[in-house]
């Protein structure tokens, strides 16, 4: 089947099978920033945006995307710039497999609270869909409240943006 849609700004016609993932496409258009970590829409690694929201390309089929707009880190290096200083500043970025997935979720995080300051909850539960096995997400929630003008922890610190399991991840909704 053929499928067109926008990609990093431009118009990509690919030839794809009925089964093949965003993931998978996305890799085979040079998009090597989307990672695979599980397979299973739970470690966050290959977010992208679809129609500007973040969306797990490991669970989308590519054909869904016809017609859409999908970026990835690729498409965003200037603004994601700024994100990437603070994270390097707050020795966030460790073995960085994760950062790409991160970064596009706090990104689409950013766009979204639109100027307001978030509280850290908040962050927590945007970011409950991205794993990182290397940081204990210390560093990566100082470098995010920085990023994002947020005041510094309050003496008890941050914690994981995963201490509460049940919290679903709402940045990566099903594609409608």
């Amino acid at each position: 089947m053929n499928i067109s849609f926008m990609l990093n700004g431009k118009r990509t016609t690919c030839e794809i099978a009925a089964d093949t993932s965003l993931f998978e496409l996305l890799r085979k258009q040079g998009c090597m920033s989307v990672k695979c970590g599980c397979e299973t829409s739970n470690c966050g690694l290959c977010t992208v945006w679809i129609d500007g929201k973040p969306q797990l390309s490991c669970s989308v089929l590519a054909a869904r995307v016809d017609g859409r707009d999908v970026t990835t880190l690729e498409g965003l290096q200037e603004e994601s710039h700024a994100f990437a200083v603070c994270m390097a500043e707050e020795g966030a970025e460790q073995c960085g497999f994760c950062s790409p997935g991160l970064v596009m979720t706090v990104l689409a995080f950013e766009r979204e609270l639109a100027g307001r300051v978030p509280s850290d909850d908040e962050v927590r539960r945007y970011l409950a869909g991205n794993l990182c096995r290397c940081t204990g997400y210390m560093s990566q929630m100082r470098a995010i409240r920085r990023y994002l003008g947020m005041p510094s922890a309050d003496a008890s610190g941050a914690t994981s943006p995963h201490q509460d399991a049940a919290v679903p991840a709402p940045a990566n909704e099903e594609v409608a």
